[in-house]
């Protein structure tokens, strides 16, 4: 999916979809999924002081989903898998994050757009940690055309 590249109307608060900006997004948000007491844990066990090879790997991963640009490759079901003591809160926790961070940087559709493939990656790995559907609910694209953006979601969450 190649995101949208129309500014918002507020004019300069959002930025357009691009490398530079997905890079604030990773670094931003896993900044706080670092600071956060239930999922900054997991993720410190998980990955040994190894953030920055970590955060480079995230910038691809998601510029390769927002941009096209293929310069992620990689098992992302087959990683999170490995990982231990993860419950349904921890995903609730990141899309929850995800969202708030999306909707600050960019502009309704576009963080719209980064919320829907955010949730399709904790729904399939949701489902692979518990072999059913998670609680959260799809990001709507009315609730950005109207303004409202939700922040939070039900049971699910990971990064």
């Amino acid at each position: 999916m190649t995101l949208p590249t129309t500014p918002p109307d507020s004019g300069g608060a959002h930025a357009p979809p691009s490398v530079e900006s997905i890079t604030r997004l990773v670094h931003g948000f896993y900044g706080d999924v670092r600071q956060d007491p239930l999922l900054g844990p997991v993720f410190e066990k998980a990955l040994h002081g190894q953030w920055d090879a970590h955060l480079q790997r995230l910038v691809d991963f998601w510029s390769t989903v927002a941009l096209g640009t293929r310069s992620f490759k990689g098992d992302v079901f087959g990683k999170h898998m490995a990982l231990e003591g993860v419950t349904p809160a921890h995903f609730a926790a990141w899309v929850g994050l995800w969202q708030q961070h999306t909707n600050r940087l960019f502009a309704p559709e576009v963080a719209h757009d980064l919320q829907v493939a955010a949730h399709g990656i904790a729904r399939n790995l949701f489902r692979g940690y518990f072999a059913h559907d998670p609680g959260f609910a799809q990001p709507r694209q009315e609730d950005h055309e109207h303004g409202a953006h939700r922040h939070g979601g039900g049971e699910a969450r990971r990064g």
